[in-house]
């Protein structure tokens, strides 16, 4: 994999120097200051999470909940004049408890909303600042310091109160006209309830592991508007290479009707010294749908092949499945599931801005009779765990604001229904977010 890294690596830099659309870094940067850039977002996170079953809360009170505000700002520079620019990027960001406690906050579970102590006490406030330098030369861009990849293998989440982050290198190139390519070696990430910037690496279902780095290199090529494809692969040392290929398309019938659909595709395979144990997994997903005016609906099937949980980094974005939704991912061993969601967009009968969701899934097979030690769940007599199910139903109702002082404000509501048999809670979720962004610069 490193051979592989480093012969990527040296493709990128062939298509920085050879692209066809090569555009020297002078004939596009504004300067440092003038390409300058300060946002500030505040979100109002409301949470809670009901299980069901009582047993299943981490503070044994049968619920988790957390109401939160953060302030997100984020500086980007310009870059210097010159064949080779260089800027910078920082951010400040603070999450402050409004109200929780009482053994509500969750405890440390994947209900993560605020950081707490050793005796399961929410804190009062939390910080994460950090940085970055950059540099642009022809189309592509490095980042050195603090970062938030987006790709399939490697993301930093952004689904709680502040958002993960990464720290490392990375790379992104765009010589070739409808071509984005991505590169990275990362040595550390920051989960969203913690204001260390420098935290080992931790996966979902496997726990925290002892890596040194995560490499990730790929890219997305989009052929017209109707067509597009990704591939990517990743090295997290000692632990797993992951592949990814992924397409997407759509097929406009008339003005008003269109179909759309897309393929996503994962391989995992243990590498190094197994940390996660030995594995070879791969999962994939399918997706068809039609879109008619305002509405949308849409049909998904999905199948874990692996004997063992698909897995991925705590908290983070990175799983582009079509049934990985608002609490299950639907990637137990051996699983599979079927998703139905309809979308409905109100600008058509004159609410722009507001915007409906509902979906069904439900999965069945899973079987950890082949799971290594790792991922194993067993019953009550300490056999493993088969023939288990489960199913989830979401409902998601949002709006932004689109004139006036309070434009981009959004108001978002989430509800997630849960069952399942032995290995997963029984839950009812309810999640208000209010974000209110402000260009300063």
């Amino acid at each position: 994999m490193v051979n592989n890294l480093k012969m990527s690596m040296a493709a990128l830099a062939v298509a920085v120097v050879s692209g066809p659309s090569m555009v020297f870094a002078q004939d596009k940067a504004e300067g440092f200051i003038e390409g300058s850039s300060l946002t500030v977002l505040n979100r109002n996170f409301y949470f809670n999470r009901d299980y069901r079953k009582g047993q299943s809360s981490p503070t044994g009170n049968g619920y988790s909940e957390t109401w939160a505000h953060a302030i997100i700002s984020k500086f980007e520079s310009g870059y210097t004049q010159g064949t080779v620019g260089v800027g910078v990027d920082a951010f400040a960001m603070i999450g402050v408890k409004l109200d929780t406690g009482d053994g509500r906050n969750g405890g440390r579970s994947s209900f993560d909303m605020l950081p707490v102590n050793s005796d399961g006490e929410a804190q009062g406030e939390y910080t994460k600042i950090g940085g970055a330098a950059k540099v642009r030369a022809f189309d592509t861009e490095i980042k050195v310091g603090d970062v938030f990849p987006s790709t399939p293998v490697v993301a930093a989440g952004d689904s709680r109160l502040l958002p993960e982050s990464f720290q490392g290198i990375t790379a992104t190139n765009s010589s070739i006209d409808g071509l984005t390519v991505q590169g990275g070696r990362l040595h550390a990430m920051s989960q969203p309830v913690s204001s260390d910037m420098n935290e080992n690496f931790e996966t979902f279902y496997g726990g925290p592991v002892n890596s040194p780095w995560i490499a990730y290199f790929g890219g997305d090529y989009e052929l017209n508007k109707n067509l597009s494809f990704s591939l990517y692969s990743s090295r997290l040392k000692d632990v797993w290479n992951q592949y990814y290929a992924g397409t997407a398309w759509t097929y406009p019938l008339t003005d008003d009707l269109s179909l759309f659909g897309g393929l996503n595709y994962y391989k995992a395979v243990d590498e190094g010294k197994q940390l996660l144990g030995e594995f070879d997994n791969n999962i994939w997903s399918g997706r068809v749908g039609v879109k008619l005016g305002a509405h949308s609906i849409a049909l998904s099937h999905q199948q874990n092949n692996g004997n063992d949980d698909f897995d991925y980094l705590r908290q983070s974005d990175s799983i582009f499945l079509d049934n990985s939704i608002q609490y299950s991912d639907f990637n137990a061993p051996k699983e599979r599931s079927w998703m139905a969601r309809y979308d409905l967009d109100m600008t058509t009968y004159g609410v722009p801005g507001l915007s409906f969701m509902t979906r069904y899934a439900r999965g069945s097979e899973a079987d950890y009779s082949n799971a290594n030690s790792v991922y194993m769940r067993r019953d009550a007599d300490g056999n493993p765990l088969t023939d288990q199910k489960r199913w989830e139903r979401d409902i998601e109702v949002k709006y932004v604001v689109q004139t006036g002082s309070l434009k981009d404000l959004s108001l978002r509501l989430r509800q997630a229904t849960t069952r399942a048999t032995a290995f997963e809670s029984d839950l009812d979720e309810v999640r208000l977010i209010v974000e209110y962004p402000l260009a300063v610069l």
